[in-house]
């Protein structure tokens, strides 16, 4: 055979180039079929994986997958906890901007808020969830938002040629994975080489408690690969993008419920197939990517993907997709009631720093909570403070909060260095708390109203709408709350005029003042007297304890009796919160409890009040079969 010319054959290879290269690619006018998605949640996780750097993780498939796909570094979930971050993510809009950030509650939806799963079925998607719901609405308002939703649900099922949106939810890593302890010769990971954080001591229990979690985390990793290897055998993978993250970070004792790294990072990472390769994130898979990604972003994503209309009602941000927008500078993260335990704190995030506003500081963070304290290894916690076995770093968990917390996360990653009060870091300080302030004013955060004077205040009108119905003054209310919670003595008269304002709000925030000022709110407590007839329970249960602690026990003890007598479950949790605190245990107020639950026709053991008053009883050693009430201590 003759060989071609140099110049001939140049041209013949270049040409057969240019056409296999045309033969590749869709035509210019031609449009890539939308992509079908896999979303794989898995519950109560933060990165422990071998691909995040965690070596003493087995995550082979995990691993794989990031190998793969993308890994993203800074992927947050917006509340540490499961049925809030799964409001946000349901709607692209924050739960504390819907009224629903506390776990739990069963608020309406504002029609202006729309939900991923009907906007991609509008789209054209086949839409199914195996079989988390739990989004912090009431029930009627996420009704029939699914072609499918039950533990069948599948995206075999759909029409040919439709694209579909299947979610599977993993509860393998649950927080509950660690309620009963597995025998120590059944563990697969080592108790004694477990690294444990800082702020954790050296217990038998923690340690066990974490050696089991990594064994769930390796049974996760398990049920995961089952789910790509069927996509994989159903011949859709490469036209499949495969999202996987954790709904929220866990699960030992101070990473779930707080908005630190532990609770609120999370592995996060998507596989793309090379059809779409215009949409990867970085050069080519296996990479990083440092974008800064929260959960409020997904359904915007989502939407993007599918080639449709984002709704500007989503305070979100596409980070995929022909929708994409440029990275953010923070993410944003918040925390409120934790079942029957009131607390209230807002995060800021950047690809460096974490601030936190704490504004209920005069509350431990280890505040009892019944779900919490069914692990070994929190009890196992408290148990060692008590004794006097730990350390600074280790005891701060049982201490009031500060109200500011800033953190480098790059030198500290257990945040356990409080750089707040350093005064090389007031700049980046005051800018991330301009930051915090500046985003709930946009979002109408309704946390910075208590829950039950919201609800007596909104009335039958959604939370999302009643915030922007022209009732709130937003920039009363921030500046309400962070005179409250960031000043001192010196705002004493501020304290006592926010206390006679006519906006309810307001008047829980002057209350909240001079709680903070202990002793040195002594000239105010005639004011405060006068706030124990307010109308609001809010306010006065948070008078109530500020007066008790300036030797007034009698009047508060019987105003808070008498917000036990309110009709508003909340407005009775946040009274015996108080109750708790104060341990005054008079029997005066055990009779109250005891009636109380008395007169419980249908014992609801989920009611947060009964809940708190079954606590109450059981630390303050009552024989419940005594008053004739057969109660199981939860």
């Amino acid at each position: 055979m003759r060989h071609l010319q140099p110049p001939l054959f140049m041209a013949v290879f270049f040409l057969m180039m240019i056409m296999t290269a045309f033969s590749c690619r869709t035509k210019p006018d031609e449009k890539l079929p939308p992509p079908n998605i896999l979303w794989i949640v898995s519950e109560d996780n933060s990165p422990f994986f071998g691909c995040y750097g965690d070596t003493f993780a087995t995550t082979p498939n995990f691993d794989k997958l990031a190998a793969e796909g993308f890994r993203y570094t800074h992927a947050y979930a917006n509340a540490p906890v499961c049925a809030p971050a799964r409001n946000t993510i349901l709607t692209g809009v924050y739960a504390n901007s819907n009224g629903s950030q506390h776990m739990r509650s069963y608020y309406k939806r504002s029609d202006k808020v729309q939900m991923y799963p009907v906007l991609m079925r509008q789209a054209g998607y086949y839409c199914t969830n195996n079989a988390k719901r739990d989004y912090n609405f009431a029930e009627e308002y996420t009704k029939g938002i699914w072609d499918e939703s039950s533990r069948k649900a599948h995206y075999k099922n759909r029409k040919p040629g439709q694209p579909f949106l299947a979610v599977f939810n993993f509860g393998v890593s649950h927080e509950s994975s660690i309620h009963k302890s597995i025998p120590s010769d059944q563990l697969r990971h080592d108790p004694d080489k477990v690294p444990l954080p800082p702020y954790h001591p050296d217990t038998e229990e923690i340690r066990h408690d974490w050696a089991q979690y990594y064994d769930k985390i390796e049974d996760l990793d398990t049920q995961v690969g089952k789910i790509l290897k069927e996509l994989d055998d159903a011949g859709l993978t490469d036209s499949t993008i495969v999202f996987y993250y954790g709904d929220h970070g866990g699960v030992l004792a101070r990473s779930k419920r707080y908005v630190y790294e532990t609770g609120t990072h999370v592995p996060f990472i998507v596989r793309i197939p090379e059809m779409y390769k215009d949409w990867f994130p970085a050069e080519k898979p296996g990479m990083a990517v440092d974008r800064i990604i929260s959960f409020v972003d997904l359904a915007p994503t989502l939407l993007s993907l599918a080639g449709a209309p984002i709704p500007e009602v989503m305070q979100g941000h596409a980070f995929l997709g022909d929708q994409k927008t440029p990275d953010p500078e923070y993410a944003y993260m918040f925390r409120d009631r934790m079942d029957e335990r009131y607390d209230m704190s807002r995060a800021v995030r950047d690809k460096k720093f974490r601030y936190i506003h704490n504004y209920m500081p005069y509350r431990i963070y280890g505040q009892h909570l019944n779900y919490l304290w069914k692990a070994p290894s929190i009890r196992s916690w408290e148990k060692a403070w008590k004794e006097g076995k730990c350390d600074s770093i280790q005891s701060v968990f049982w201490n009031t909060k500060p109200a500011e917390e800033l953190y480098d996360t790059e030198n500290d990653p257990w945040e356990i260095n409080n750089l707040a009060n350093d005064p090389k870091y007031k700049d980046q300080l005051v800018k991330m708390r301009n930051a915090c302030d500046a985003w709930m004013k946009s979002i109408y955060d309704a946390g910075l109203i208590p829950e039950a004077m919201l609800k007596k205040l909104a009335g039958d009108t959604p939370f999302y709408d009643y915030m922007r119905s022209g009732a709130v003054d937003m920039d009363a209310l921030i500046n309400a709350a962070n005179i409250a919670t960031l000043g001192g003595p010196d705002d004493l008269d501020k304290y006592v005029e926010m206390l006679k304002d006519d906006s309810a709000p307001v008047r829980y925030w002057g209350a909240t003042g001079l709680l903070i000022l202990g002793d040195e709110a002594k000239p105010a407590i005639d004011d405060m007297m006068k706030a124990l007839d307010d109308p609001m329970p809010d306010v006065v249960s948070v008078a109530a304890e500020a007066l008790y602690k300036l030797g007034k026990k009698e009047p508060a003890c019987k105003a808070l009796l008498e917000v036990m007598k309110y009709p508003d479950e909340m407005a009775r949790t946040r009274a015996l919160n108080v109750i708790d605190v104060l341990n005054d245990d008079a029997p005066e107020t055990k009779q109250v409890i005891i009636d109380f639950l008395k007169n419980q026709k249908n014992m609801n053991l989920k009611a947060f009040d009964v809940r708190s008053c079954i606590w109450l009883l059981d630390k303050w050693g009552v024989d419940a079969k005594k008053y004739g009430l057969q109660l199981d201590v939860l």
